[in-house]
């Protein structure tokens, strides 16, 4: 049988299958008309594991064919992908990607410019308000970064082992970088000032990236100057001592600093470094505003890889498959794939073009080869999978004003921040 334009009401015969592994038990070959979407294929699925386990309550499915995601009604999807029905047809399906939850949000003072929830134990953010935050699960702020004189545009853990152990870096509008420690498991009813324990200067204009190293011995930044400069973080680094006020309303006592210079840079980018990624210790990683992306030899100091773009980028990351593929957006409403390790990586590999606005942010999951989000003006944050070209999901808590930074947390939340001055916290999102 073959699906022909018009013949939905057909009948085709398939055979679910899954990797489930709390699904031991087959579920029959069964015939379905050929104009069941994805949400009557969830019901089919549901109804006959529920004639083998009559205590199976019913969940969401999503389903892939040939390893695509069906998003379209089953005899659409044939035909736009010339598959025949004559034979009984296979039908893997996997637990559907929805959020289960939105989380009470963390208010700020200005606009939340920056966030990072690579560390289970905390979410940091970078605000407009020049502070940089930190956040327990609970939604408490404990500690307040207190030291920059302009907005906060990027913030990046270096180390979060629990305890005293916690650092992390700030970049800013102010041109400078600072770096932090702090101890999270430190019993607090109200948040802790804190100041950083280096100031690091050296860019000629605003700073607005920042990435560390694994290891945590180094972090790099992106800047308005159009270099990337390369820092130390541990305190032997170039430092000379630095009296500065702490600005409290009280007492104006004076703290001693540590500043570090950039131990080097790289140097060939003609616009705003607007995201820099470090994925590895010989490799940097850096978007434009001059509408490139490039791979940066640490040890030489040399781009080793130019990937041109249409427009100008607002961010960048390395994740996906083998964990190669560069995921970047800007001044358009597309989010574009590229793999490195394909010859003639100037073409993208893969775009998503749900959002109405401007890309601000994008965020592989750090388990999953297919899973990625995105962040736009349009106030939207939408998860998306490779393996099809509609959004698995768009999360509207920012309710239409500009969303400006989005991460995963614990790998199961979304963290985003935007305009309307929110840490917003979708959890519940299981990804396979």
């Amino acid at each position: 049988m073959e699906i022909e334009e018009g013949t939905d009401d057909r009948q085709v015969q398939v055979r679910f299958v899954t990797k489930l592994q709390d699904i031991p038990f087959k579920v029959p070959n069964t015939t379905i008309p050929a104009s069941y979407s994805r949400l009557d294929l969830s019901k089919v699925v549901n109804a006959l594991i529920q004639t083998e386990n009559p205590d199976w309550e019913s969940e969401p499915f999503d389903f892939l064919i040939n390893g695509v995601l069906v998003r379209m009604s089953l005899g659409q999807f044939l035909l736009a992908k010339g598959i025949s029905a004559e034979k009984t047809l296979e039908i893997e399906y996997i637990r559907a990607v929805v959020p289960r939850r939105e989380e009470a949000p963390c208010l700020h003072d200005d606009w939340v410019g920056a966030v990072d929830g690579s560390s289970p134990g905390f979410i940091l953010t970078g605000c407009y308000d020049g502070l940089g935050r930190v956040w327990k699960a609970s939604g408490t702020c404990t500690h307040i970064l207190q030291g920059h004189s302009e907005p906060v545009t990027s913030v990046s853990v270096i180390s979060a082992e629990g305890g005293e152990s916690c650092s992390v870096a700030t970049a800013s509008k102010d041109r400078t970088l600072r770096l932090w420690k702090f101890n999270t498991e430190e019993p607090t009813n109200n948040p802790l000032r804190t100041t950083a324990y280096k100031i690091l200067r050296g860019h000629g204009a605003a700073v607005q990236s920042v990435a560390a190293h694994t290891s945590g011995d180094m972090v790099c930044s992106g800047s308005w100057d159009s270099t990337i400069k390369l820092w130390q973080t541990d305190e032997p680094d170039i430092e000379v001592d630095v009296s500065i006020k702490k600005r409290k309303k009280i007492d104006e006592a004076k703290e001693s600093q540590k500043e570090g210079e950039a131990v080097s840079s790289l140097v060939g980018h003609t616009q705003c470094v607007s995201s820099v990624k470090w994925p590895q210790r010989d490799i940097i990683y850096s978007a434009s505003w001059d509408h490139s992306i490039r791979r940066w030899d640490v040890g030489t100091g040399k781009d080793v890889l130019n990937i041109p773009a249409s427009k100008a980028l607002n961010c960048l990351d390395i994740g996906g498959e083998g964990s190669a593929l560069v995921a970047a957006g800007g001044s358009d409403p597309i989010l574009r794939i590229w793999d490195p390790r394909r010859p003639g990586t100037s073409a993208p590999v893969g775009q998503f073009s749900s959002h109405t606005s401007w890309i601000t942010g994008c965020k592989w999951h750090e388990s999953s080869w297919f899973h990625i989000l995105s962040s736009s003006y349009d106030g939207k944050v939408m998860l998306w999978d490779m393996r099809t070209t509609w959004p698995l999901f768009v999360i509207d808590s920012h309710k239409d004003s500009k969303v400006l930074c989005v991460d995963w947390w614990k790998g199961d939340s979304v963290v985003s921040g935007g305009a309307d001055t929110k840490l917003c916290v979708s959890s519940g999102v299981s990804v396979q």
